[in-house]
């Protein structure tokens, strides 16, 4: 199944609901690193659905315009890679919030904003590298993994 028809897929079939983080999507839109492919392959199989709202998708583009490796993304490719992200990812609706009391606090405020997503699109998963949010999986309603554990059946 392409990317571009990710999106349109029903997420009551997928076995997984999932909310990336930025560096996650950093890894699969523009490093295409390795550790992803489980992740990317299970989206691709319609065992699990990527759940995105504005603030994360926001988060995305400011984070694509900074400087990697020496050099920036060129506009087109900050672009191209906002559009894939778009294909791939199912835009959270704007329901009724979550109650996020049941939340611990992050210590960094720009995390928050995910384990609010995960709780509210009630995700599996929330899929992350950072080891502060990792250390809180016990204390969430929901699971936090790195793309390499993330429990897909049938991934590469």
């Amino acid at each position: 199944m392409s990317e571009s028809r990710l999106a349109r897929q029903d997420p009551a079939q997928a076995r997984l609901r999932l909310v990336l983080d930025t560096n996650v999507w950093l890894d699969w839109l523009v490093f295409d690193d390795p550790s992803v492919a489980p992740l990317r392959a299970a989206v691709e199989a319609g065992r699990a659905v990527v759940v995105i709202d504005e603030a994360c998708e926001e988060e995305l583009a400011r984070v694509l315009a900074y400087p990697r490796r020496g050099r920036a993304l060129d506009a087109a490719a900050q672009a191209a890679c906002l559009e894939r992200c778009r294909a791939i990812a199912q835009r959270a609706q704007a329901a009724a919030e979550a109650d996020a009391t049941r939340l611990p606090r992050c210590r960094d405020p720009h995390d928050q904003k995910f384990l609010e997503l995960a709780l509210r699109c009630g995700a599996d998963y929330l899929v992350t590298r950072d080891k502060e949010l990792l250390v809180l999986a016990r204390r969430l309603p929901f699971g936090v993994v790195s793309a390499a554990a993330l429990p897909v059946k049938g991934s590469a």
